[in-house]
């Protein structure tokens, strides 16, 4: 069952729209898949992009912004019952789909040892401290979804902090890196390789020293990845 958005006003339900395609436009003008006719709503006002069972919110630039549960965001990773909100109108986030359990494997070198299979169990959520000006940052790492690439695995290796020289194979379709709420971008697994998108978070994540923009990059062998003051490398493994 695919996730979908419930829109509303007032307390009147309008419209579901069900979350199956990849891109879901929202604004005032025609060609958007949701349309809505009201001077509040920008022409081009939002984008709910969905990638397997994980849908990400962005506002354009619209002029009077987007809430979710009332507070302004430019890029949200959208959880069930978020509450997304244009002007008067409303939409309501839903999804049948549950969210992985977190490991914590900071000070538990025996579910360090274990962190692949986890991973490749359930997915799960690796946390990090570098010792610099980030030193109170974390950084979750999330594993989710099924799908097989032939030719050499892809990993990241994480270059700093107490787990540094720790690897997760991106053996998932989609993975999820960083802190929501705070910085977040994805690595999807797609037949012409693997590709990188911010998708979360006033920083922009940084590839190979250059911050990114909203649009998926194709990873290379070796690129170095930035994400909340954590630096990580992603490579083809043999």
């Amino acid at each position: 069952m695919a996730a979908k958005l419930v829109l509303s006003m007032d307390g009147l339900v309008l419209k579901e729209i069900s979350l199956a395609k990849e891109r879901i436009t929202i604004g005032r003008k025609p060609h958007n898949d949701v349309q809505i006719e009201n001077l509040a709503i920008s022409g081009d006002h939002a984008v709910v992009v969905t990638i397997l069972n994980d849908s990400f919110l962005e506002d354009l630039n619209s002029t009077n912004g987007t809430l979710v549960n009332g507070q302004a965001v430019k890029k949200h990773v959208l959880r069930n019952n978020d509450v997304i909100e244009l002007g008067k109108y409303k939409m309501k986030y839903m999804t049948d789909t549950s969210a992985p359990v977190p490991v914590d494997t900071t000070n538990d070198p025996e579910k360090t040892a274990g962190l692949r299979s986890n991973f490749a169990k359930r997915g799960g959520s690796l946390q990090l401290a570098p010792g610099d000006k980030h030193s109170a940052s974390s950084v979750g790492v999330v594993s989710k979804g099924r799908h097989g690439i032939m030719g050499a695995s892809a990993v990241v290796q994480l270059l700093n902090g107490p787990n540094a020289g720790k690897e997760l194979e991106l053996t998932k379709t989609l993975t999820t890196l960083g802190k929501p709420g705070l910085q977040v971008a994805v690595i999807a697994k797609r037949p012409l390789g693997y590709f990188i998108t911010h998708v979360e978070g006033e920083t922009p994540t940084v590839l190979n020293g250059k911050a990114l923009d909203g649009q998926a990059h194709a990873l290379t062998d070796h690129d170095v990845i930035e994400i909340v003051g954590v630096k990580m490398e992603f490579f083809f493994k043999a």
